[in-house]
């Protein structure tokens, strides 16, 4: 699986941000779809991910403010960001696995809240 993401970008605090992720080279069915966030000298550290099921769970720390959307049928995955805090800066990265337990990452976008 190959994923694309976009989206990304310098935002006040406060802002929103929309971010996508495309899969293309789909040959094993994808399980779960997530977004993760590296923050420069932290771990990556999972935000959001939404299982084939629809099962979605958040990090504490964007609970109310993040919202993650799958689109089956295009195989896509959208992170919706608002009420966007200085820590929520770094690079954003998309993550699915399949049936096979192949785990594909994209090269991830940047997003930067700042005033």
């Amino acid at each position: 699986v190959q994923l694309m993401e976009s989206g990304g970008g310098l935002v006040q605090p406060g802002g929103s941000l929309r971010l996508s992720c495309a899969a293309s080279n789909i040959i094993f069915r994808i399980d779960n779809m997530a977004w993760y966030r590296q923050a420069p000298g932290k771990q990556r550290e999972l935000v959001a991910i939404v299982s084939y099921s629809g099962d979605k769970n958040y990090a504490d720390s964007v609970k109310g403010r993040f919202a993650i959307y799958r689109d089956y049928d295009k195989d896509t995955v959208d992170l919706q960001m608002t009420s966007l805090k200085p820590e929520d800066t770094a690079v954003y990265y998309c993550n699915a696995d399949n049936t096979w337990g192949q785990v594909s990452w994209g090269q991830g976008t940047q997003v930067t809240v700042s005033s």
